[in-house]
């Protein structure tokens, strides 16, 4: 029975193999990028479980194949990506994502002020979402300080956190709770 290489010790002295070869410290801020897209893709799995329809399961899975193909985007060398055709996302995408947050918030009561997240484990679960998107979107705008990433995936990540908010607030309507709306002191 031949046996997994799922460890390959090579990453025991605090450096990861960048797509192309190059091996940088496992704290860069690339690997922090595409660590934290994962982590988000981690977390809309979840979230996933938490959907009653197919329709909304169908945006998580679409978005979660686009981080994927982020997450590659950006564990890829500068000036890599190019030559083996990867971008991530395109413009397309970024306008798939506009429409499936204006069809999330189709129906929905006009927005009332800050939200608490919480309300129910759904929503909830999408604020955690939000959170970590948006972590992912600060470590990819640095990394966009250093080396050139398409703006087209930033904007998706930008998009993203926004969805995540509206069907928050869709989950919420759906189940019949309200909103806890941050009342200032």
């Amino acid at each position: 029975m031949k046996k997994s290489n799922i460890y390959t010790r090579t990453g025991d002295d605090g450096t990861t193999s960048l797509n192309g070869g190059t091996r940088v410290s496992k704290t860069d801020v690339r690997v922090e990028a595409y660590g934290s897209v994962d982590e988000l893709n981690a977390q809309l799995g979840l979230l996933a479980t938490y959907l009653e329809t197919e329709a909304d399961r169908g945006v998580l899975r679409k978005v979660q194949n686009d981080l994927f193909a982020i997450g590659a985007y950006l564990a890829t060398e500068s000036g890599r990506a190019e030559e083996r055709r990867m971008q991530g996302v395109s413009v397309a995408d970024v306008a798939w994502l506009e429409q499936a947050i204006d069809e999330a918030e189709d129906g929905l009561p006009a927005w009332r002020g800050f939200v608490i997240p919480g309300g129910s484990r759904g929503a909830a679960v999408c604020h955690v979402c939000r959170t970590v998107c948006r972590r992912a979107e600060r470590r990819i705008l640095e990394l966009a300080k250093r080396v050139e990433v398409r703006s087209e995936v930033c904007a998706y990540v930008n998009r993203l956190s926004d969805y995540l908010f509206v069907l928050s607030r869709k989950l919420l309507f759906i189940a019949g709770k309200d909103e806890i709306i941050w009342k200032k002191c």
